[in-house]
């Protein structure tokens, strides 16, 4: 058994009391164990999920995803009604996109955003009002744009000057009209990973403020645009308001200056609230964002002699994050001496890099719990890998587990809601696995997962008839 002391641990891994334990704050609230130690979601035990539809498995509490969007709306709505303004709440599709999740946040009072043309297809096809759409992304083809103007989608946040000049182009030859927000770099730096963080300036988002003037001049002269506004996101998985209060005094000087010469009716402050991923995280609450960041802007516009703006906001992670667990079974458990440092145990599950590309692409930390029965063991600092050949494929990289944690059981990885399931990919030919949600005790497959046929499908030297029949 490793030591609290040993040097392998990082600082902030705290060792639990209990190993099978379930820290609120980083499980969905439906989550408990039976008094078997089963763990269980949405009242379905883990061995009930694993055995209908086999791990890995990425389970998704749907009250949990609605629940948060309902959270964000009211808090927002409440914010914004305190300083005699509106605000709207876009949920942030990039985070985990299918047409049944977007259906739960559209019927919860949420808008919808998009940044690829695939993402806008599947928001169409769940039947989100285009209008409700919000349309990212920093090298839309003018195909896709083409395709947003035809759809009718509701605001379009221009990314570069060439972006302006194709909508130009589209909405002449369309006759239509299009409303736009300019993403702009506040420079304010988020306290987060650098692949996160979008807004400092040596990176390829939005305009410098310098030239963000500019660019909205240039859009006021185009008959077929309408300039709506103002956007700025400074990161991701952000804890506290700090970043969001400076990057909004920023961008309000640039607010404050257009008016002058028109209408800028809307602001658009992006995302980036965090979650807890461990149990040491601790994310500012839902309301506390709302107050203090719609506060700040009320403040900046008062400073200034302006009316505050209509507001928006983009919450993805935040609502999606904690609602999704994935279930693994263990493989194989091999425990590695590296002399006075201690003893490394290594526990390999049947997923990997492949399911969650997030500790290997930036480093993100993750929990992990026994799922099949309860641990008695003792806690035993372990890091559990997948299955692909390569040493970066890590799913957790520290946590404590119990000592005898075996092959076959179960493990469960919370807070992989988002961005799990929307990185993933066929590495080593490994097929994607299924999205299952839950709710009231029922369970109902919302994306299908990928056969070996269906990996195999999209190399044209394989037969077709062939690859079915031998992998049925």
């Amino acid at each position: 058994m490793l030591s609290p002391a040993d040097s392998l641990a990082p600082e902030w891994l705290v060792v639990p009391d209990d190993v099978n334990d379930l820290p609120a704050a980083v499980w969905p609230a439906s989550a408990g164990r039976t008094v078997d130690g089963v763990l269980t979601l949405s009242g379905i035990s883990a061995a009930s999920l694993a055995e209908t539809y086999g791990t890995p498995l990425l389970v998704l509490d749907e009250d949990e995803v609605r629940g948060r969007a309902r959270a964000f709306r009211t808090a927002f709505d409440a914010a914004a009604a305190d300083h005699d303004t509106t605000a709207q709440v876009y949920y942030a599709g990039k985070a985990f996109l299918s047409t049944t999740v977007a259906r739960w946040v559209v019927d919860e009072g949420l808008r919808v955003d998009v940044c690829t043309g695939g993402e806008l297809e599947v928001a169409l096809a769940a039947g989100v009002a285009p209008a409700s759409l919000g349309f990212h992304g920093n090298n839309k083809s003018v195909a896709e744009l083409g395709r947003a103007v035809e759809v009718g989608v509701g605001t379009i946040i221009v990314d570069s000057a060439i972006e302006i000049e194709r909508l130009a182009a589209i909405t002449a030859r369309t006759d239509a009209t299009q409303r736009v927000l300019v993403r702009v770099i506040s420079g304010v730096h988020a306290e987060t990973h650098d692949f996160l963080a979008t807004a400092h300036e040596d990176q390829k988002f939005g305009f410098p403020l310098p030239e963000a003037e500019a660019a909205v001049a240039r859009i006021r002269e185009i008959d077929g645009l309408e300039f709506a506004g103002l956007h700025c996101h400074i990161g991701s998985q952000i804890f506290g308001v700090a970043g969001f209060r400076e990057s909004a005094e920023r961008v309000l000087e640039l607010h404050a200056a257009l008016l002058d010469r028109g209408p800028v009716p809307q602001l658009n402050l992006g995302g980036g609230f965090g979650i807890a991923y461990t149990s040491v995280d601790d994310p500012t609450p839902i309301e506390t964002l709302a107050g203090e960041i719609v506060a700040a802007v009320a403040e900046g516009c008062a400073a200034r002699g302006i009316a505050v703006p209509a507001l928006s906001f983009e919450p993805g992670r935040a609502i999606v994050g904690t609602a999704g667990v994935t279930l693994y079974e263990v493989g194989t458990i091999k425990d590695v001496d590296l002399g006075s440092a201690g003893t490394r145990r290594y526990i390999s599950v049947d997923g990997g890099m492949s399911d969650n590309a997030r500790t290997a692409l930036y480093g993100a930390q993750f929990s992990a719990r026994l799922a099949s029965r309860t641990g008695v063991g003792a806690a035993q600092l372990s890091r559990v890998v997948g299955k692909h050949c390569e040493s970066g494929d890590i799913v957790v990289d520290h946590e404590y587990l119990p000592d005898d944690v075996t092959p076959g059981d179960l493990l469960a990885v919370p807070a992989t809601g988002a961005y799990c399931a929307p990185l993933a990919s066929n590495y080593n030919h490994v097929p994607r696995p299924p999205v299952v949600a839950v709710r009231g005790g029922r369970s109902t497959v919302i994306v299908r997962g990928e056969t070996i046929a269906d990996v195999l499908s999209r190399d044209v030297g394989v037969d077709p008839a062939a690859a079915e029949t031998r992998h049925r």
